[in-house]
């Protein structure tokens, strides 16, 4: 275990959870922000990306787990990005559409952020996020995190004007 909140536990994830990942990544009502769900291989190379960054990092996105019956409901977690001409330290989150509104990812990634700053020693996190995807920059703001520049991405063929919300170390 990684984390531990009120409801909810982080860990790594491990090949066992290539089903529980595509129960979000293939889920295009989950994956608006991206424009397209997944197919098997796009959920095989986000896994062995997370696995890389644990070996590399010590951190990536992890699997959240409820702490009532362990089953894995969505990813949270801290990757590095290239942002502003420069990396920062990300905050990312994707939950299965069935937990979406229950707090579970503002819970998760409160304890993030806590992370990045108490383990990591960072100075400031951000998350960048599309700026159609209402309900993540919701939690953004949960997180006390503030807008503090925007850009626009070239994926999967199309230009993706994204929001980047910052909290700084208190």
């Amino acid at each position: 275990m990684i984390l531990e909140t009120k409801r909810l536990y982080l860990r790594q994830l491990t090949q066992d959870d290539f089903g529980s990942l595509c129960k979000i990544l293939q889920d295009k009502d989950v994956m608006y922000a991206y424009e397209h769900a997944f197919s098997d291989e796009e959920v095989q190379d986000w896994l062995n990306r997370q696995l890389e960054r644990y070996n590399q990092y010590g951190f990536g996105l992890w699997a959240v787990c409820l702490k009532e019956n362990d089953e894995m409901i969505g990813q949270c977690g801290l990757t590095i990005q290239s942002c502003f001409n420069r990396e920062v330290l990300e905050i990312g989150y994707l939950f299965q559409k069935k937990y979406w509104h229950r707090g579970y990812a503002t819970e998760a990634a409160i304890a993030c952020k806590k992370y990045a700053f108490e383990v990591l020693n960072a100075d400031e996190v951000y998350s960048i996020i599309r700026d159609n995807n209402f309900a993540s920059q919701m939690v953004a703001e949960r997180n006390e995190m503030a807008v503090c520049g925007s850009f626009t991405k070239h994926y999967y063929g199309m230009d993706m004007p994204h929001l980047v919300y910052s909290v700084k170390k208190e």
